[in-house]
């Protein structure tokens, strides 16, 4: 299933590159989408125009830096880290994820 930024629920994206960065530590796009793709067993393929639109977004909320390094295959790449503000992040956003899926399923409960 190729997904397009439409299809990923709003927000969900940006706590996926954040979580991935906080337990993978910096990682490049490449190895982003493919973490990804492996952890959502296959079912979230990202594009360069899905993946990257976020890592800029992500940046310039001051939640993830980059800079430039070598890739494992000997490509210049750049590299993703979290920042201090991005950790404080993954944890509010955590929090609020845990608290919607608690909601939810209550509604999804058979009725009694």
């Amino acid at each position: 299933m190729s997904t397009g930024k439409s299809d990923v629920l709003q927000g969900t994206l940006d706590l996926m590159v954040l979580r991935t960065l906080e337990s993978m530590g910096p990682q490049h796009g490449f190895g982003l989408a493919k973490r990804i793709q492996q952890i959502s067993e296959g079912a979230l393929e990202l594009n360069q125009g899905t993946l990257y639109p976020a890592l800029l977004r992500l940046e310039q909320k001051g939640w993830i830096a980059s800079e430039w390094g070598t890739s494992d295959a000997n490509r210049r790449a750049k590299f993703y880290k979290l920042t201090p503000a991005g950790r404080r992040q993954v944890t509010r956003e955590s929090c609020d994820w845990e608290r919607t899926v608690a909601l939810m399923a209550r509604f999804l409960r058979p009725a009694e």
